[in-house]
C-alpha cells in the first residue's frame, strides 16, 4: 500500500510537467498562428501610413510581411501549376460546435469554440478548425482573375513535429445567388455594423460552409495579415462558388476600417510551386 502510494506522489510532479509543457506547446502554437484583432494597427489604405506596403516597418515582429519570400496571397497561374492526378489525401471531418461571430474591425469572422469543431486532415496530419473569416475582393486570383468575395477556414495544428502548424481552406466566390451559409449569418452581420463587437452564435456546422468540387490548388505561402507567419498550407477551392452583391456590401459596412476592400495585393511568387490536385479518372 506504501509502495503504491509512493509511486503515485512520485508520478504526480511528472504528470503535471507534461500538463503543464502541453499547455504552452498549445498555447504558444496558438499565439504564432493569430492573426492581430486591433484594427487600429493597420488598414488596406494603399497610399496610407499603416497600408499593406507599410505593414512590415510598423512592428518588428511584423518584419516578414516585408522581408519574407513565402508571402501569400498569390496568383494561380496555369504555367506555374503542376497538376497531380490523385485523391484521397485530404480529409474534412467536422462536427456542430459553439461559434461566435466577431466584428474584428478589418474583416467579419467566425470562431468555433475550444477547437472543438472537427479537423481537416492533410497527408496524414490533423489541423483543428479555428476560425473562418472574409475578403471582399478575393485575394488569390486564378490566370489574374480577382474574384468577389473569398473565404478562409483556418486551422492549426497542435503536434510538435509538424513544421508547418497552420492550413487554410480558401473558398472564391464571383457575384450570383446568394450564399446560404451567409445568408444564416447576414442579420447579425448587419446589426455589428461599425461596432466591435461579438455574438454567440450557437452550435455551427462547419459542413454548411459548401465547398463542391473535387479539384484545389495547394502550395506553401503565410498569413495575409500581419504577423504574415510563413510556413502556412494553402488550400484553395478550384470550384467558384457564388455570393450576391447585398452580402458582400453587408460584410464590408460592418468592419470599422471604412476601406473599400480587405484585401492583400498579389506577392511574388519567387519560384514556389503550385500544384493542382485532382481525381485520377484512372483510379478504381
Amino acid at each position: 500500500m506504501f509502495g503504491f502510494k509512493n509511486t503515485m506522489n512520485q508520478s504526480k510532479p511528472i504528470f503535471i510537467s507534461c500538463f503543464v509543457i502541453f499547455v504552452l506547446l498549445f498555447s504558444l502554437i496558438s499565439v504564432s498562428a493569430q492573426e492581430v484583432e486591433d484594427e487600429r494597427e493597420f488598414d488596406y489604405a494603399g497610399g496610407g501610413e499603416k497600408g499593406p506596403g507599410h505593414w512590415g516597418d510598423l512592428k518588428e515582429e511584423w518584419s516578414t510581411c516585408k522581408k519574407g519570400s513565402m508571402q501569400s496571397p498569390i496568383d494561380m497561374s496555369s504555367e506555374r501549376v503542376k497538376v497531380i492526378l490523385k485523391s484521397g489525401d485530404l480529409k474534412r471531418s467536422y462536427k456542430p460546435c459553439k461559434a461566435t461571430l466577431k466584428n474584428r474591425g478589418h474583416d467579419i469572422s467566425l470562431k468555433w469554440l475550444d477547437h472543438s469543431a472537427g479537423t481537416v486532415e492533410m497527408n496524414g496530419t490533423g489541423y483543428l478548425l479555428d476560425q473562418a473569416h472574409w475578403h471582399s475582393p478575393s485575394e488569390h486570383t486564378i490566370n489574374g482573375r480577382r474574384y468577389d468575395l473569398e473565404l478562409h477556414m483556418v486551422h492549426t495544428s497542435i503536434d510538435p513535429n509538424v513544421t508547418n502548424k497552420i492550413t487554410v481552406i480558401g473558398l472564391l466566390y464571383k457575384i450570383g445567388p446568394p450564399d446560404p451559409f451567409l445568408s444564416k449569418l447576414i442579420n447579425n452581420i448587419t446589426s455589428m455594423a461599425d461596432q466591435l463587437q461579438e455574438r454567440d452564435m450557437g452550435m455551427i456546422h462547419p459542413y454548411e460552409i459548401k465547398m463542391g468540387g473535387r479539384k484545389y490548388y495547394r502550395y506553401i505561402g503565410s498569413l495575409t495579415v500581419p504577423p504574415c507567419t510563413e510556413g502556412v498550407n494553402w488550400i484553395i477551392n478550384k470550384l467558384i462558388r457564388t455570393v450576391s452583391e447585398d452580402q458582400i456590401k453587408a460584410l464590408r459596412i460592418a468592419v470599422h476600417d471604412y476601406a473599400e476592400m480587405n484585401a492583400r495585393p498579389l506577392q511574388p511568387i519567387n519560384r514556389r510551386g503550385i500544384e493542382l490536385y485532382g481525381p485520377n479518372p484512372m483510379a478504381n
